[in-house]
């Protein structure tokens, strides 16, 4: 394959990435094999694990990420996060994350991309009720939808109903739940997740805090890594890295994904906050936690 080719492929794939967040290429990537049978792995050693409760949602209707897809110095596109309303699902009022990804007119010549995905998170609780992601990429089609059951652990796609462990998220509302949650540098988050049929623990490293300056500013910043295995153009060597605010609102300012050759980059270059305050959320004794 030509350069222009394979650049074109590399950045479609990112693309994909970028909309399913922790998620890799069209949802083919596992968590490493260790952690799913609970064996030690060596990417968490050093790091204490945590299963930590959501203490805020900084969050609500209105808010809007933009973010510029880069490889190197070469622009490929946009994608966009966002909190499009707050709809009803099974009579639960929940937040609609949109996240779309699109290569722009040049990278269109080699591998365009249109892809969106849709999460519905229970506004109350903060799981998934529902996922869909509809993949445009190159000659590359697929849609999915699964609503989770929440009360009876399961999750029903069109032609199955497959078991979940409580509290599932998927790879879209992950991102958000992460946000909600008190994060120290050192501890690794645990979650439970359901991702193309199949059910994977994500874990969330606190790698550290850095300042980083992207085009919509300079921000301080927690750093964040999900453990997870990576196949084909990665080739078991990629890694997600996010950059979040350090700060209550804990925006994703910048993500990087390194592959064979160099490394793809969303910077963050125009964003909205929710005209809705920070939500504090209640102890079970019905105290809320102190800001």
């Amino acid at each position: 394959m030509n350069m222009p080719g394979r650049i074109g492929e590399i950045a479609g794939r990112f693309a994909v990435i970028f909309c399913l967040l922790f998620v890799l290429f069209q949802g083919r990537f596992a968590l490493r094999s260790g952690l799913l049978y609970g064996e030690e792995d060596e990417q968490l050693k050093g790091f204490e694990l945590v299963y930590a409760l959501p203490e805020q949602v900084p969050f609500g209707e209105g808010e809007r990420f933009v973010f510029a897809i880069q490889y190197g110095l070469i622009y490929a596109g946009d994608a966009t996060l966002e909190i499009r309303n707050i709809a009803i699902i099974d009579s639960m009022p929940s937040y609609h994350i949109i996240s779309t990804a699109r290569t722009n007119r040049a990278f269109d010549i080699v591998f365009k991309v249109r892809d969106r995905v849709e999460s519905f998170m229970d506004y109350e609780n903060l799981f998934s009720l529902r996922f869909e992601k509809h993949l445009r990429e190159g000659k590359f089609k697929r849609d999915e939808k699964v609503r989770f059951d929440q009360r009876r652990h399961v999750a029903h796609y069109r032609d199955k109903t497959l078991p979940i462990p409580p509290n599932t998220q998927d790879f879209l509302s992950a991102l958000y739940y992460v946000r909600t949650l008190p994060i120290e540098v050192g501890q690794a988050i645990t979650m439970a997740n359901h991702s193309g049929g199949k059910n994977y623990p994500i874990y969330v490293k606190v790698l550290g805090k850095e300042r980083v300056t992207v085009p919509a500013g300079t921000f301080d910043c927690l750093v964040i890594e999900p453990v997870l295995q990576t196949s084909s153009i990665f080739e078991h060597k990629g890694k997600l890295t996010i950059w979040l605010t350090d700060d209550s609102l804990k925006m994703p300012v910048l993500m990087r994904s390194k592959v064979v050759v160099g490394a793809f980059e969303a910077v963050l270059k125009e964003y909205a906050t929710s005209k809705e305050p920070p939500r504090i959320l209640m102890r079970k004794t019905g105290e809320p936690d102190e800001e």
